[in-house]
């Protein structure tokens, strides 16, 4: 498919065929078949398990309908903009999350190796949700549901089912499995639910903080299962992914509303929606309440992280990927509103049915898919049905973002070595290592420090302060908006350059600086030093690429540390890079850099 909106760029994106050779056997740059791929690929990312479980339970916690305000401010200042400038980054450049800001300005290099470090811990740790959730479908066909009894092998003397009565067939049984003295939960009863997750599933013991423990067969070939899916996904490249989204990523919705119009119908969904919604005007002031939103803006919408920079190199030269992004991101957020409705109608159901209060039933937070949720589809009629519809939810909502995440490492690494790695067969071999390297650090490292630590808000907002500060000021933001004309045929809205300019790293930082500033909670306490220093160090190691890297370039050649490439396409290279209020602050090139390269080559002819 050739470009349709003016002439393709004499350096830009390569118009062959996939899967076309040059002369020296190195295979052309892949491109999406068709728009309707990469959107689905980019829906496929963006809308996961955070949606389902994370939002409704954060806009619960944060003052109901009150929580939107501040998440829009943060969707509308911080995510679109940083949303939008990676995939238009990607998609001028045509190079994945690390050679692309390698391109745009050498001496911030760093940003793209800080964001892969982020993708390497999500593929390590993001995977073992879908193991969990895979070890949830398979119970799923049992009757009665393991979760909804004491009868089973694993659960304590103190386990009691929502009637409060015991089990008669408990005590005898659990001696051989565990230490009864023992509550998973600390108290004088636990729930069924509670058991079947934490001793069932997670296989939890008193010392929540035990170093390694024995792996987990039944966890490990859940885990197994998923990379082998995960991989058959993606080893061809975006020539499998962008069939395989087709599914993934229009399937969860068909059961989302599914799960919608049953709990919507069910007795007791009125109080779960009013619990879910009901705004609660004194949560505006707590600056808990902001840091929630956007951390939830940041992790929802897959930003810092190099994968929309990925999937956006991936799209035509002039592809318009601002009223992509836009559509994207409404859907996005729709559909984080809309799976509250689904959750909190059938927990609502759940607190009717047992006579208890909303507080307690959303008592598990975030873990509400593993313990509340399920709970509730236990009482329904035909639980065993719902629970699968339920669990094949969870299961393709995470596989899509996981290979996408997969998927942008490959590139990555791809778009750095391309004469080794884009040849015939080396693609298939290099997702298989990253596969393997992958399952065998998630077997022993199946702890809640990568998920804290790894990934973490400030990590985000720290590579987020940089991106945006790159591009509004370094690299000049009126200069990326006439590269963004030049792609799209016209210009994007002008509160996107003073997001960049102002807003985005300004709020970022603040929110940045109010998160190292809070005392830690008194769960801190209990954690060994051991632990925080692993803490630590997964939050430090893809901070430290930023400034290694500027260190570097500074050495190496600090003249043109901040020269984009000679191979990017500037429409405009004489204009000012940078303008406010109708002053230049920053000035355009002197000569194009096309005008430099063959300066270059003539000097070096003549010598």
């Amino acid at each position: 498919m050739e470009d349709t909106v003016g002439e393709a760029p004499p350096s830009g994106p390569p118009t062959s065929r996939a899967g076309t050779r040059s002369a020296d056997g190195m295979q052309d740059r892949e491109k999406w078949a068709n728009k309707t791929e990469f959107v689905l690929s980019m829906a496929g990312e963006i809308i996961g398990l955070g949606n389902v479980w994370r939002f409704p339970y954060l806009c619960f916690k944060n003052g109901g309908g009150v929580f939107f305000i501040p998440y829009f401010v943060f969707l509308f200042f911080c995510g679109i903009p940083v949303f939008f400038l990676e995939t238009a980054l990607g998609q001028y450049t045509s190079e994945g999350g690390v050679t692309a800001w390698r391109k745009i300005c050498p001496m911030f290099e760093g940003i793209g190796y800080a964001s892969q470090v982020v993708v390497m811990y999500l593929n390590v740790y993001y995977i073992i949700l879908l193991a969990w959730a895979i070890f949830y479908l398979f119970s799923s066909f049992s009757d009665p549901l393991p979760w909804s009894t004491c009868n089973n092998i694993w659960n304590t003397a103190q386990c009691q089912n929502s009637t409060g009565v015991d089990s008669p067939n408990l005590h005898n049984s659990t001696d051989e499995y565990y230490d009864n003295e023992f509550s998973p939960m600390g108290y004088m009863h636990s729930t069924p639910e509670e058991e079947f997750w934490k001793r069932r599933v997670l296989g939890q013991t008193e010392d929540l903080f035990v170093p390694l423990g024995p792996v987990r067969w039944e966890l490990a070939l859940c885990l197994l299962l998923a990379w082998v899916v995960c991989y058959f996904c993606i080893w061809k490249g975006i020539r499998s992914t962008g069939k395989v989204v087709y599914f993934t990523a229009t399937f969860p919705y068909l059961m989302l509303l599914i799960l919608f119009f049953r709990g919507v119908t069910l007795p007791g969904a009125w109080v779960g929606l009013k619990f879910y919604l009901y705004p609660d005007l004194s949560k505006i002031a707590d600056a808990n309440v902001w840091r929630d939103a956007g951390t939830q803006v940041f992790f929802s919408y897959a930003v810092c992280q190099g994968v929309l920079t990925a999937l956006g190199s991936y799209n035509r030269y002039n592809n318009d990927c601002y009223k992509d992004c836009v559509a994207l991101c409404v859907l996005n957020s729709a559909t984080s509103i809309f799976a509250g409705f689904a959750v909190f109608s059938v927990l609502g159901f759940m607190a009717e049915e047992l006579g208890v209060s909303m507080h307690d039933i959303v008592a598990a937070g975030p873990g509400l898919a593993f313990m509340a949720y399920p709970k509730a589809l236990s009482l329904l009629p035909g639980a065993q049905f719902w629970s699968v519809l339920f669990f094949l939810m969870i299961i393709f909502l995470g596989l899509d973002s996981q290979f996408v995440c997969v998927e942008s490492l490959a590139t990555a690494i791809t778009d750095m070595f391309p004469r080794v790695l884009r040849r015939p067969g080396r693609r298939e071999i290099l997702v298989l290592l990253i596969a393997v390297v992958c399952f065998l650090l998630g077997l022993p490292l199946v702890t809640n420090l990568i998920d804290t630590y790894g990934p973490s808000g400030t990590t985000l907002l720290f590579i987020a302060c940089f991106e945006t500060v790159v591009i509004g000021w370094v690299y000049g933001a009126d200069r990326f908006y006439d590269n963004i004309e030049d792609m799209i045929g016209y210009k994007p809205f002008p509160v996107l350059k003073f997001s960049w300019l102002f807003l985005t790293p300004v709020i970022c930082a603040a929110t940045m600086m109010y998160d190292l500033l809070t005392v830690p909670g008194p769960s801190a306490a209990i954690i060994p030093r051991w632990a925080m220093g692993i803490a630590a160090l997964l939050t430090l190691t893809p901070l430290v690429c930023i400034p290694i890297f500027i260190f570097k370039s500074l050495c190496e050649n600090a003249g043109g540390v901040t020269t984009p490439s000679s191979d990017l396409r500037q429409a405009c290279p004489h204009q000012p890079r940078l303008t406010l209020c109708g002053r230049t602050v920053v000035e355009g090139e002197m000569i194009s850099h096309r005008e430099r390269e063959e300066e270059e080559k003539l000097a070096t002819s003549g010598l």
